[in-house]
């Protein structure tokens, strides 16, 4: 008898459990995106300043910038997976994940799947 006391004690009553909205939001679908300062990271990357955006293209996998510096030309390649390469006048200046090496360019934020609005995680 005494083993079903001790059962009955660790029981919770789901009708009496109420959570904070706060805390239900997180069971919503989110979506996570790395998001650059594209023009300060090239400045971080060559030390040239006024990089301009000439155009772009998209695939399902990964977007790529071209962008113009007076002569100087830069391709940056952004995966969907965080990882990134970055050539400027078709030499290699960047490559790998760039949450992994620092970017200080780069930030990681969360949007609500159904609204679009960011979350902010403490």
């Amino acid at each position: 008898m005494n083993k079903n006391k001790n059962k009955n004690k660790n029981k919770i009553d789901a009708s009496t459990l109420s959570l904070d909205l706060d805390l239900i939001s997180f069971l919503d679908p989110i979506v996570c995106k790395v998001e650059v300062d594209l023009a300060g990271w090239l400045y971080d990357l060559s030390g040239g300043n006024g990089w301009k955006l000439h155009s772009e293209q998209e695939n399902e996998n990964y977007t790529s910038f071209f962008l113009k510096q007076g002569e100087q030309q830069a391709e940056v390649t952004l995966y969907h997976s965080g990882f990134a390469q970055v050539d400027i006048d078709d030499q290699l200046v960047f490559h790998g994940d760039m949450l992994e090496k620092s970017c200080k360019k780069a930030k990681l934020n969360y949007y609500r799947v159904d609204s679009g609005d960011k979350i902010l995680l403490n």
